[in-house]
């Protein structure tokens, strides 16, 4: 891993310019590119969220949001998590939700998150104490799983 590695904690109001493109960019070249999925990225919720990214010379590698409690679902949430390309291989991931976690639990002071997960990673969230919840449904072809930590 690289020394130019840093990780940031913003809210929408923290963002710089540079910054929101290159989490919007990550966001789209992963999801909708990637997995093929034309949908609404831009759903009005960043300005509620906080957001977590590792970022190296400007170019993130993995990111995440987090919602408190009401916004997404009665428990807080973390959505939109993705690893870029070039961030894959690096476990950051795993230190991805782990700051989630840990933020999650400093700043909306609650270990309860609702997380609506793509199947594959089903075990990959049990490693962080997630639950299958059974609800399971489509979300733009992709199967999905609630998953819920107490």
């Amino acid at each position: 891993m690289s020394n130019n590695m840093i990780w940031k904690i913003k809210t929408f109001d923290g963002f710089t310019v540079p910054e929101l493109y290159a989490v919007l960019k990550a966001r789209i070249d992963v999801f909708v590119i990637e997995q093929n999925c034309p949908y609404p990225d831009l759903d009005n919720y960043d300005q509620k969220a906080v957001h977590i990214w590792a970022e190296e010379n400007g170019e993130v590698l993995a990111y995440c949001r987090i919602f408190d409690k009401g916004i997404k679902y009665d428990e807080t949430s973390i959505g939109r998590v993705l690893t870029t390309e070039k961030g894959r291989g690096k476990s950051l991931g795993k230190l991805l939700i782990k700051y989630a976690v840990d933020t999650i639990e400093n700043r909306f002071h609650t270990s309860e998150i609702r997380i609506s997960a793509q199947d594959y990673l089903l075990k990959f969230y049990g490693y962080f104490g997630f639950e299958d919840t059974g609800k399971k449904y489509l979300e733009d072809d992709i199967p999905h799983t609630e998953m819920i930590r107490k």
